[in-house]
């Protein structure tokens, strides 16, 4: 199984016929996602690779049952685009547009809770499960995602869009396939992170072990150490913590807007202390994983 998604999930993407969104739309044509319809105001009654376009999402949904939406619209129109999203009912925002307002986010994300939609992202690649299903940019072109992502037993949950298919090629290289992968992005402020989604994925049964890839900023690494403290989760976790070199060198910069650490608590050396102290496993490098994935899998069987 997946989480959130599955290969009947039906998809609408709003901003369609922008640049990135065709790219990413006939890519993940071509692996098999039901990207059903599309939104941009102003060109409806046109096609993005044999997709049709609406000018608005109630016309689309008109035509189409859709389960999901991917918003890749210019900022500034991020808010209005989840807002019409979140008012005709869809269940799952996935936002792939970067610098988006903090003030917009928060409020989006709010409006969102309040109907009961989930929010990924913004700033993220989105979520893929292998070998049925991608919503948003995760791994490229769809000859490179088939080959950097397998279906198999592991979770991924990860800050940074990149190294989530940087960790899926090395787990399925190991021979270790993945559940669902999901990018949640690296801004300061966004929708599901860890702590919302493990429940998810030791919810599913075919989910054995997760893997977290983990950057410097914001305390939800530390709130899920917490979480995991009170009350373990029956899912071995193996977590990598990036920037630990940062821990030592002063003045050093990160990409990531959410790389913002408070005194001790966000850095890496914090988040790595109290992830291990609640039993979760932590690499030293990103090539330990596999190894460390499939001593957590031998152990539980």
């Amino acid at each position: 199984m997946s989480i959130l998604v599955d290969e009947n999930t039906t998809i609408l993407v709003q901003g369609i016929t922008g640049r990135e969104a065709s790219t990413f739309v006939a890519e993940s044509l071509a692996y098999g996602a039901k990207i059903v319809a599309g939104v941009t105001p102003g060109k409806g009654g046109s096609s993005v690779h044999d997709v049709p376009v609406y000018d608005s999402v109630a016309q689309a949904l008109a035509d189409y049952r859709c389960d999901a939406t991917i918003i890749s619209v210019p900022p500034p129109f991020v808010l209005d685009a989840a807002e019409e999203a979140v008012d005709h009912g869809l269940p799952l925002l996935v936002i792939v547009t970067e610098r988006v307002p903090r003030r917009d986010v928060v409020r989006l994300l709010e409006q969102a809770d309040a109907a009961g939609a989930r929010v990924i992202g913004p700033n993220c690649l989105g979520l893929i499960a292998p070998g049925k299903t991608r919503l948003g940019m995760a791994g490229g072109n769809a000859e490179a995602t088939r080959r950097a992502y397998t279906p198999g037993p592991v979770g991924i949950i990860s800050r940074s869009g990149g190294m989530t298919t940087e960790i899926a090629s090395l787990l399925s290289q190991a021979g270790l396939g993945q559940s669902t992968a999901v990018s949640i992005g690296g801004d300061p402020i966004v929708g599901a992170n860890a702590l919302d989604l493990l429940p998810l994925f030791e919810a599913d049964p075919e989910t054995k072990a997760l893997v977290l890839f983990v950057e410097p900023g914001g305390n939800v690494e530390e709130r899920l150490a917490q979480r995991l403290a009170e009350r373990p989760s029956r899912l071995p976790i193996i977590a990598f913590v990036a920037g630990r070199f940062a821990d030592r060198i002063q003045g050093v910069r990160f990409g990531h807007a959410g790389a913002i650490v408070e005194g001790n608590k966000g850095s890496p050396a914090h988040k790595a202390a109290a992830l291990q102290a609640a039993g979760v496993m932590v690499a030293e490098q990103l090539s330990q994983i596999p190894a460390l994935v499939r001593k957590a899998l031998a152990g539980e069987a």
